[in-house]
């Protein structure tokens, strides 16, 4: 398996911690609407499946990323890329299921946003991290 053989910057561990944390919070959650007829799926009200079965299957690559990034592991920067792009690939389709008329939750668009956000920044780090430096 690959390694990189640097110095483990401050901020890889609590990135790491969060991303795997992160994973596990959005597992519990999801699982709960989906697999509990209980109070989690009254409370979610208007919730869209295949947002909610992304984001639980999400999850489960949340914490592989931070695990790898945790370990210092190359191909944790392209899985957190991956979980980017996908995550704003479903966000897009969500917008056009919301723009033609599909019900949905506002905490919806809250919680893409931030995971758009969230994946985008931590992807952007760990690339920037693992990229090779470039000198002139």
């Amino acid at each position: 398996m690959e390694s990189i053989l640097r110095d483990r910057p401050r901020w890889l561990t609590p990135v790491s911690v969060f991303a795997i944390l992160f994973g596990l919070l959005t597992i519990k959650e999801g699982g709960a609407v989906l697999f509990i007829d209980g109070a989690a799926r009254k409370a979610a009200g208007n919730y869209v499946p295949f947002v909610l079965w992304f984001n639980f299957s999400a999850g489960f690559f949340y914490i592989a990323a931070g695990i790898g990034l945790w370990r210092m592991r190359l191909w944790s920067a392209r899985l957190a890329a991956l979980i980017a792009a996908l995550t704003l690939l479903v966000f897009t389709v969500f917008g056009v299921h919301a723009f033609r008329g599909g019900a949905y939750e506002l905490r919806t668009v809250m919680a893409m946003t931030l995971r758009s956000l969230v994946w985008l920044a931590i992807s952007y780090a760990a690339n920037r991290f693992f990229s090779p430096r470039v000198k002139v």
